[in-house]
């Protein structure tokens, strides 16, 4: 997979961001674009049935370190995404990510700076970094 430039992108948006500039209006559209996700998500289980939700208690064994907690733990997922429901979840979410771009360039915040504190944050931490 061919790694992108944040930056480029970041870019890219700016220039392409005229109507939802102000601070509000990237909110507001970064949170729509986050319910379009979940939706189409859940549309890939409820309409299409590429995906079904198999969810059940997670059971961990209490002899176990946190780093060998991850073999034990399931996604709840069967199944896979049909190209359909791919293309409409990669599409909603490239627009999440294209409000979150917009809410960094409103706040004057270099994305990939965020990305690569982030990345050294988590590999400090490890696996420890989400408690």
């Amino acid at each position: 997979m061919k790694r992108r430039d944040p930056l480029d992108f970041q870019s890219t948006v700016s220039e392409c961001l005229i109507r939802h500039r102000s601070i509000l209006d990237c909110l507001s559209k970064f949170q729509e674009s986050a319910a379009r996700v979940n939706r189409a998500i859940v549309k890939a289980v409820t309409a299409c049935g590429c995906l079904e939700v198999r969810a059940k208690r997670q059971t961990i064994p209490a002899d176990i370190s946190l780093a060998q907690a991850r073999d034990y733990v399931d996604t709840h997922l069967a199944g896979s995404l049909c190209p359909d429901c791919k293309d409409t979840i990669e599409t909603e979410l490239g627009m999440s990510l294209f409000y979150l771009t917009a809410i960094c360039n409103t706040l004057d915040l270099d994305l990939e700076e965020i990305l690569d504190k982030e990345k050294q944050r988590i590999s400090a931490l490890g696996v420890y970094s989400l408690l």
